[in-house]
């Protein structure tokens, strides 16, 4: 239907053009409307914003987004902004012979964009920002920019250089190419624009530097060429832009000082430096620029103290200098800083006290310094307290007390102190500050209590206190921040207990009690909190059980460690129940015995045993019918080994049919093909000769079918863990039903009370432990290895869908077959058991440490699908590495996991590659594959994929543009 739509548009196309060559004209507005439709076929729609426009209008003018020549009735402008339209820009836009202004901004156009456009003679806008449009411009793009005014190209995918034809665009006032990819240095002619007035370049990799001439561009309002790499100095010339308001040079590496000609320019209001190399002086000029809003400096290498000139920048809105040399103390001249939203300091040398013109203008103002700065400072209350927002000061040598004052900052959502020398108490105005979100006064020397007024800062998000000297009470009212997600509050003084309250804090992740004096037990709703991700109470004087729950089944040891009478598993200590008196026996009384008799006045010796005498005679007991236990099944076991003559009931033929009643000697046999019988006889499964391995559930063997086909056989020996022979058959047949290329097949079983076989298809390859582990000589490729991963992940996506849980994967059980694909084995096994006890589960498989997911450990966390991602994403990573899930070194273990995760924040996640491939793999795969290994092996069940989403990820890393188109108009 589309083609045929596309080419009746087509045919409509080519008579208008025959009609113009030999009519010489036509109606001119059906130039338009077949522009516009013709536009439209290339064009996906979802939310139907375009459902007006209809090819058998004589005119487009009322269509959406359209805008027309009210005399000529022709298109001039099309704007499309935030359609959600998608698909290509199609060349039907180049009929549209008067249209001045094109915007299909923040769409997801793709493909790349034709010099055509430009052609347009009357087009004076052009705005594709926020699409996804990739490729590289033609040098000859800007060819023919004609009367162009603005274009915006920001918020692309572009690469390559910038075309040199942008010289031709002479009458250009705006020009945005930020957030792409571009590389390389400008074209010089970019500085030969004089008429441009805002340049943004922004977010780029464009190297080189700023040349002298830049003063040609004296129509300049504003230059931002933000994280790219551009170095050199600050050229003098920029001086000469005088009209210049903005100037963002950020997070490039420029260098050499502030060049003198900047204070020339008394327009400019925004000016950010930050994340360079610039040294020496914050020169005394810099009181000039009276008109700054902003002014940022941060992280540059700025030294000596802050000129008192700064003070003239009255109409400052955001000052930042952290991250620099700055010394000595704070010039009195900033409390002129009556607009200041944010005021950022921190991570320099200043000392001195805590400025009290920050809280609170004492009212006394030197004439000297008013003649000085030449501006008259309100003697009344200092206005800042009402608007400044963030305050950080941290890292620095500020001693001195907190001011009560403090609460005046009536709008402050940030407040950083910490990493200073400041003494005394935390003010309990702290209570005032009901819009503050953040407090960080860690790191001091402050003393007494936490103020309980601190409940009252109801926004607050994140507090830090650490590494003071506070002691009492940690507040019940915190209780109150409802909103708290960060709690640290370790290396202090604090006693008491730990609130009830703060079990309401449900948006709680983060919590640091450590090393206080904190006694008494744990409340037990703390289980209840539903965000945790830490809760660190390690060196107190806790005690008691700890709470249940998800969070503190599976909590890291190091963070209760230190508390002598915690008890729980995750602190390897049992807790002691409430145990009943000691049984007193009287030989002489015929009665039950008592507990707590007194003592008989006959002249008999009394018997008292213990609890604990009566659990030693319970368990020598357990013990011995134990022993008796093993002794019969192992004589059972050699009976059946030497009457190797039982008679097995044969069903074949149907599939999954059912044998007539058994008898304690007779066994059963389905095989789901119609295979009547084993040629070497079931003799073979006690033969150490046939055997091909043993793990968790029972020893394989190897043996044949009568056609010579070789089959695999599992003889299980959880006999008395398998359920009954119903459920037992029921469960099989549901596994012989799952049928995958990258499954082991299962072929039949056999049945008696004491003995049950799994009959699976032989793989011939061998396992992929060996292949990664047992070198034999044969190294797996890359390919070999991502056809594994993905082969494997299919597999499990395929039992997933089908309610199998896998429950033991593991390299030993995926098996290689002769073509080198993946075949997964042993998968639902757990199923036959009575019930899925992971403790008993866990037993099974411990030969799968490394593989297993946390939640094993933990009694009220369900067993899911998401346990065989966990698995999975070890097996990915072994796969990739070439290393077991856990090595024991002499005297370290290597957890393969925690490795890769620690390579990957240190940026050196390709040396985690198994060596063994010298090198000979594509890194654009080798990486996402690793992410994704450390996404599926995460502690949250919840954060990691599902097997099908993992395998989508993995087509994709595979063949990432398959199926794309890259041509464009």
């Amino acid at each position: 239907m589309f083609r045929l739509k596309m080419r009746h548009l087509m045919c409509m196309v080519a008579l208008l053009a025959v009609a113009k060559l030999v009519f010489g004209s036509v109606n001119s507005f059906n130039d338009d409307v077949l522009g516009l439709i013709v536009f439209k076929a290339d064009v996906q729609d979802p939310a139907g914003k375009l459902v007006t426009w209809n090819e058998d209008d004589i005119t487009p003018c009322a269509w959406v987004g359209v805008s027309c020549n009210r005399r000529s009735n022709r298109v001039t402008e099309l704007v499309l902004d935030g359609f959600s339209l998608s698909g290509r820009i199609s060349r039907g836009l180049l009929q549209l012979e008067y249209l001045r202004k094109l915007s299909l901004a923040s769409n997801n156009f793709t493909g790349t964009i034709s010099p055509g456009i430009l052609r347009l003679s009357n087009l004076r806008i052009l705005d594709l920002s926020g699409n996804s449009l990739s490729g590289t411009l033609p040098d000859e793009f800007f060819q023919q920019c004609g009367p162009l005014r603005s274009i915006a190209l920001a918020r692309n995918s572009f690469n390559g250089q910038i075309p040199s034809s942008l010289s031709s665009c002479s009458t250009l006032a705006a020009l945005d190419l930020s957030t792409n990819q571009f590389t390389g240095s400008l074209p010089a002619g970019i500085w030969n624009l004089s008429g441009i007035r805002s340049l943004d370049l922004s977010n780029n990799m464009l190297v080189g530097e700023i040349p002298e001439n830049v003063g040609v561009l004296n129509n300049l309002r504003s230059i931002i060429l933000k994280k790219n790499r551009f170095s050199g100095v600050l050229p003098d010339g920029i001086g000469s832009l005088l009209l210049m308001r903005t100037i963002d040079l950020s997070e490039n590496s420029f260098s050499g000082k502030l060049p003198d000609t900047l204070q020339k320019l008394a327009l400019c209001s925004y000016l950010d430096l930050h994340g360079n190399r610039i040294t020496g002086e914050l020169p005394a000029w810099i009181g000039v620029l009276k008109n700054l809003e902003t002014l940022d400096l941060s992280s540059n290498t700025f030294s000596n103290s802050i000129p008192a000139t700064i003070g003239n920048l009255n109409a400052l809105k955001v000052l930042n200098l952290s991250m620099n040399g700055f010394t000595g103390s704070l010039p009195d001249s900033m409390a002129s800083f009556t607009e200041l939203l944010a005021l950022d300091l921190s991570q320099n040398s200043l000392l001195g006290n805590l400025p009290s013109w920050i809280f609170k203008f004492d009212g006394h103002q030197d004439d000297t310094f008013s003649a000085s700065f030449g501006s008259q400072i309100s003697t009344a209350t200092h206005t800042v307290s009402q608007k400044l927002q963030v305050l950080d000061l941290s890292n620095n040598a500020f001693s001195g007390g907190i001011a009560s004052e403090l609460g005046d900052l009536i709008s402050l959502q940030f407040l950083n102190l910490s990493g200073n020398s400041l003494v005394g108490t935390i003010p309990s105005s702290i209570g005032k500050l009901k819009t503050l979100a953040k407090l960080d006064l860690s790191i001091n020397h402050l003393d007494g209590a936490i103020p309980v007024e601190i409940g009252e800062v109801v926004s607050l998000q994140e507090l830090r206190l650490e590494s003071n000297l506070l002691s009492g009470n940690i507040p019940t009212s915190l209780g109150s921040c409802s909103s708290l997600q960060v709690m640290i509050l370790s290396h202090n003084n604090l006693n008491g207990p730990i609130p009830v309250s703060i079990s309401k804090l449900n948006n709680l992740q983060y919590v640091d009690l450590s090393f206080n004096t904190l006694s008494g037990s744990l409340p037990k709703q703390l289980g209840n909190l539903p965000n945790l991700r830490s809760f660190n109470i390690s060196h107190n004087n806790l005690q008691g059980e700890l709470p249940a729950g998800v969070f503190f089944n599976t909590i890291d040891p190091s963070s209760v460690s230190g508390n002598q009478y915690l008890c729980g598993s995750a602190v390897k200590k049992a807790c002691p129940s409430v145990l009943p008196k000691p049984i007193v026996l009287n030989p002489n009384s015929s009665g039950d015995p008592v507990s707590g008799s007194s003592p008989s006045t006959l002249g008999h010796k009394k018997t008292i045993l213990s609890i604990s005498a009566l659990v030693a005679i319970g368990a020598a007991a357990v013990i011995v019918v134990g022993v008796i236990a093993i002794t019969v099944l192992n004589l059972q076991v050699r009976t059946s080994a030497s009457r190797s003559a039982d008679p097995i009931v044969l069903s074949g033929g149907d599939e999954f049919s059912n044998s007539p009643s058994l008898d304690g000697n007779t066994g059963k046999l389905v095989m789901f093909s119609g295979d009547p019988d084993f040629s070497t006889g079931t003799h073979a499964l006690l033969n150490k000769d046939c055997e091909l391995g043993r793990g968790g559930f029972g020893a394989v063997y190897r043996t044949l079918l009568r056609d010579g086909r070789p089959v695999a056989i599992k003889k299980l020996t959880v006999s008395s863990l398998v359920k009954s022979q119903d459920e037992f058959e029921r469960e099989v047949k549901k596994l012989g039903k799952i049928s995958h290329p990258n499954l082991v097949a299962l072929e039949g079983y056999y049945w008696t009370p004491s003995l049950q076989l799994l009959i699976s298809e032989f793989v011939s390859s061998g396992s992929l432990y060996k292949h990664l582990h047992e070198g034999n000589g044969n190294i797996l490729s890359w390919t070999e290895r991502f056809n594994i991963i993905l082969g494997t992940a299919r597999s499990l996506a395929h039992l997933h869908k089908h309610n199998i849980v896998h429950y033991n994967m593991k390299s030993s059980n995926v098996l290689i077959d002769s073509s080198g694909d993946p075949k997964v084995g042993d998968f639902g096994l757990a199923r036959l058991l009575p019930m899925l006890d992971r403790y008993v589960l866990s037993s099974k498989i411990q030969s799968a440490l490394g593989y297993m997911a946390p939640e094993f450990a933990c009694r009220t966390v369900k067993i899911t699908e998401k346990c065989d991602v966990y698995g999975f994403g070890i097996l990915l990573l072994e796969i990739i590495t070439g290393k077991r899930p856990v090595e024991y070194m002499e005297d370290d273990v290597i957890v393969l996991c925690d490795m890769v995760r620690g390579a990957l924040e240190e940026g050196k996640v390709e040396e985690c590659v198994d060596a063994k491939l010298n090198g000979k793999f594509p890194t654009e795969e080798a990486i996402p594959v690793i992410k994704l290994g450390l996404i599926c092996t995460s502690q949250v069940p919840s954060s990691r994929p599902d097997m099908g989403e993992v395998v989508n990820i993995l087509e994709l890393i595979k063949s990432p543009s398959e199926g794309q188109e890259e041509e464009l108009i």
